[in-house]
């Protein structure tokens, strides 16, 4: 059975201050975490004062980036092994705007996620791409590159603890949200593409979610398809009603 997770972005947004008062509005109105898990992703300089104030321990307080090297003479970046240290569970690797913005290659972020393993974390891969079809013999074989560049070299002891996001570039923070036809066939593909790489046994344990404009108003449409396993969401989960509306879809 594989538990929706409902994951919030941050991006650059609030102040430390914001983000104590954000935990503190949210405690009790979450759903059981075997029930739906919840996360937020927040910027590093809050993840302390974050994890301080979530008493209840209910939401998980993620990672939005990292580095692939545990520690050296890299200005400005995030330690991985920092972050587990603070209790960090979660973080995000191959965000499209960290490709577009920040020229992170295929190669970085696989080098991110072994990194992510190697600190006892879990990956949350973000794909973005047109996703195509090559026949082979009998076999269709679904091909999403990005996945398969990020999982180069990762073990399926590994992979089968992975989260990966399907997030098209043309719906985040556009305001125009995938169909639910559209977001199925997204994370169906992943879903057949981390088949192809591993097993059907381990793809079928994967949780893939849509992310891309995701409101509290269309959630519960999306969650309906069978391979859509919860979403990762921008702009609404910067708003404390708006995140815990999307954490209790099964409601509305």
């Amino acid at each position: 059975m594989r538990i929706p997770l409902i994951a919030g972005n941050w991006k650059m947004n609030k102040t430390v201050a914001e983000a104590q008062s954000f935990i503190t509005a949210i405690q009790g109105k979450l759903p059981a975490a075997d029930t739906v898990e919840t996360a937020i992703a927040a910027p590093a300089l809050f993840l302390q004062t974050m994890l301080d104030a979530n008493q209840e321990e209910v939401l998980r307080i993620a990672a939005e980036s990292c580095y692939y090297e545990d520690e050296g003479a890299y200005t400005g970046e995030t330690s991985p092994k920092a972050l587990h240290a603070m209790g960090i569970p979660y973080t995000i690797v191959g965000h499209s705007e960290r490709r577009r913005y920040f020229n992170e290659t295929d190669d970085v972020i696989n080098r991110k996620v072994q990194a992510v393993f190697r600190n006892g974390m879990t990956p949350i891969i973000c794909c973005d791409e047109t996703m195509g079809r090559r026949e082979s013999g009998e076999r269709i074989h679904w091909v999403v590159n990005q996945v398969s560049a990020a999982l180069k070299g990762v073990s399926a002891e590994d992979a089968a603890k992975i989260v990966v996001a399907y997030e098209p570039s043309w719906a985040i923070g556009s305001g125009t949200t995938a169909s639910s036809d559209q977001a199925e066939e997204g994370c169906y593909l992943i879903r057949q593409t981390l088949a192809d790489i591993y097993s059907d046994d381990l793809a079928n344990g994967v949780r893939v979610l849509y992310g891309g404009s995701v409101k509290p108003d269309n959630i519960a449409g999306l969650m309906k398809n069978a391979n859509v396993d919860g979403v990762l969401a921008g702009g609404s989960s910067l708003d404390e009603q708006s995140f815990v509306e999307l954490a209790n879809y099964q409601n509305m």
